[in-house]
């Protein structure tokens, strides 16, 4: 279960991700203090549940609630207070639980427990790439670091071509741009596949790489994608899309290009 929790008091916020994390070890946890980073995270990210306080002077709980069920109707939401006061109000946005402070674990999973029968939970993916805005790849939900900027520029690139084989000089000329495919830059990009290839293997999905005689690939069924899912005209995919892809690379344009006009003109 991917839960978040949001409470302005950064010692309240702690409390909570210890016990979250006692709960199970399939339980993935993310903190705010600040409510607008919280639901920038909803509106990038898979979460089952928000734990939320009531009492906050940027925007209050039940507000946040509100709008994080806008971007998120199915979510799992539980009220974290040290005031039964707040109880009537919190209804009105029907929360799945109210739990005062300091909060236990037992209940916290009797409440999970009962919210998620309610509510079946989306299983988190094994291996993700994340392609709006930033590049990332997730494994089991852990973020994946990469030793060579180089590397995970390569991995996004070969996300991008969607399973279709690369060559060595076609990946040196995104990669290394204007420069010239020399031996010296031969050599770099070997070393660059090495580390890529070490990487996966670390986190134990180098099954998504491929290397044959025409060149590299990835194995677009092994991947939960974003992009993918996109092209696929799927719904969750194509609301999550702001009009940015691979941002940090200029490479990159012409498939956000390609996006944005399908996106604009809902031709999927």
């Amino acid at each position: 279960m991917r839960i978040i929790c949001v409470d302005d008091e950064p010692l309240a916020v702690e409390d909570v991700l210890s016990v979250c994390r006692d709960l199970s070890s399939d339980v993935l946890v993310n903190g705010f203090t600040d409510v607008n980073e919280a639901l920038e995270w909803i509106q990038s990210n898979p979460v089952d549940a928000a734990l939320l306080d009531i009492d906050m002077p940027q925007m209050n709980g039940i507000t946040l609630a509100a709008q994080i069920k806008k971007i998120k109707p199915d979510i799992i939401i539980l009220f974290l207070t040290a005031y039964k006061e707040f109880a009537f109000d919190a209804f009105q946005v029907h929360p799945n639980g109210y739990l005062l402070k300091p909060l236990l674990p037992e209940i916290l999973q009797k409440d999970l427990d009962y919210a998620a029968s309610v509510h079946p939970q989306t299983a988190v993916p094994h291996i993700e790439a994340r392609t709006f805005g930033n590049f990332d790849l997730l494994v089991d939900g852990e973020l994946v670091t990469f030793k060579r900027a180089r590397s995970k520029e390569l991995l996004a690139y070969l996300i991008d071509r969607r399973g279709i084989s690369a060559s060595r000089k076609e990946i040196a000329a995104v990669l290394f741009e204007d420069e010239s495919y020399d031996h010296n830059h031969q050599k770099y990009l070997d070393v660059i596949i090495r580390s890529l290839r070490d990487t996966l293997k670390e986190y134990g999905v180098e099954e998504i790489f491929y290397m044959e005689r025409r060149g590299l690939r990835i194995i677009p069924e092994k991947i939960s994608c974003d992009m993918y899912r996109f092209y696929k005209g799927d719904t969750e995919a194509i609301r999550l899309f702001r009009g940015e892809y691979l941002v940090s690379y200029a490479w990159a344009s012409f498939m956000e290009e390609d996006m944005r006009f399908k996106s604009e003109n809902n031709a999927y």
